[in-house]
């Protein structure tokens, strides 16, 4: 993990994540210079490296201010961009009444550098609106935080997310943001850039097996899928839930739900980094899909009580990992299932049994 490569100004927050692998390179370049960022960057060479021209990425034309040495190794690149906070409430004539809208390209970031964790390999993008004229953020903060993963594994904390070497997750939190409505609920939209010829796919999944998740059965995935060959390049993966609690637990359920997956008409930010790397081509020569995250209860009043928000999402290369069941599921049906069964079973050889010791006390007539 590394901070600010090439800059020692800590006004502007850049973190790249490289992981080596036998015979290639992944990176994630995560950045709140803009829009909260992430590029993903697949390579096939174990000795790829980031460039930052960093007078030219704060300019205002920063096209071609980020590439990876040597480009030929580039196999695979995309971006996600956490672009708006939606704030709502519903009217008593169930009309939605929208508050102004949270802008994240326009908010004010504190330094990552106080708290990147080389150990756990995590880090926190903390921000708050440049202006607030409702006062919202006077206690409140809204924050990004990203995890890394050297080796297979589940989450502890809720959901519990199951994540390998090639994926990283990303944490949305708002604490203490005052709402600005009786019943206010949260909506995240966030963006993708691709490719032309990769289209993205919003998959549901559902399973009867809830032990790491209690009460949530679905799951949902974003998934980048290439057109010639039909072969997933990247994903984005999260459980249908948020938490309402720091350590949060089943009661600390909010519910969460996906508005759809729309091609974008609009450009972004010009100061994200987004344009540093992909030039000017975003929208024209690489596609831009938006994604709606929304986050309340039917009476939208679960955030009212604690004043805490978090949605845990998990993004990385490849297929998404798959859940299966575990051994306690798989003993618990298998009781259930086969108790019958076996009760079945001993009930017709007694009756057999006792059928033919009845019979065998007669003798035959003729």
């Amino acid at each position: 993990m590394q901070y600010n490569p090439g800059w020692n100004n800590s006004s502007v927050n850049l973190l790249h994540v490289r992981a080596v692998g036998p015979g290639d390179t992944l990176h994630y370049i995560w950045s709140s210079i803009g829009a909260p960022t992430v590029l993903l960057v697949a390579t096939a060479s174990r000795s790829s490296t980031l460039c930052v021209n960093w007078t030219q990425l704060l300019s205002p034309a920063p096209a071609g201010a980020i590439w990876i040495d040597p480009p030929s190794s580039v196999v695979y690149s995309a971006a996600v961009v956490f672009t708006k906070v939606f704030e709502y409430s519903e009217a008593k004539t169930l009309e939605e009444l929208f508050y102004p809208t949270y802008d994240l390209s326009d908010f004010s970031w504190d330094s990552v550098n106080h708290t990147l964790n080389h150990t756990a390999l995590t880090a926190e993008f903390t921000g708050i609106p440049a202006t607030d004229p409702s006062g919202s953020f006077s206690n409140g903060s809204l924050a990004f935080r990203v995890t890394a993963y050297e080796a297979s594994g589940r989450d502890g904390p809720l959901p519990s997310l199951l994540h390998t070497a090639n994926s990283s997750k990303v944490e949305f939190v708002l604490a203490g943001v005052v709402p600005r409505g009786n019943s206010s609920r949260f909506v995240l939209e966030l963006a993708t850039v691709e490719e032309t010829g990769v289209v993205q796919k919003l998959r549901s999944t559902r399973s009867i097996d809830d032990e790491y998740t209690p009460t949530i059965f679905e799951m949902l995935s974003l998934v980048a899928k290439s057109q010639n060959d039909s072969s997933t390049l990247s994903f984005l993966q999260w459980k249908a839930t948020a938490y309402g609690s720091q350590t949060p637990r089943r009661e600390d359920g909010i519910q969460c739900r996906s508005r759809g997956l729309q091609a974008a008409n609009w450009s972004l930010p010009m100061s994200s980094i987004v344009h540093a790397y992909f030039g000017e081509g975003v929208g024209s020569t690489y596609t831009i899909s938006a994604i709606n995250i929304s986050f309340g209860g039917e009476d939208g009043k679960v955030y009212q009580e604690k004043r805490y928000l978090s949605w845990s999402v998990l993004l990385g290369f490849g297929q998404p990992p798959k859940d299966t069941f575990s051994p306690l599921v798989i003993s618990i049906m298998a009781v259930a299932l086969g108790t019958p069964m076996v009760m079945l079973l001993v009930g017709s050889c007694v009756v057999l049994f006792a059928q033919r010791k009845r019979c065998s006390e007669y003798e035959p007539i003729n």
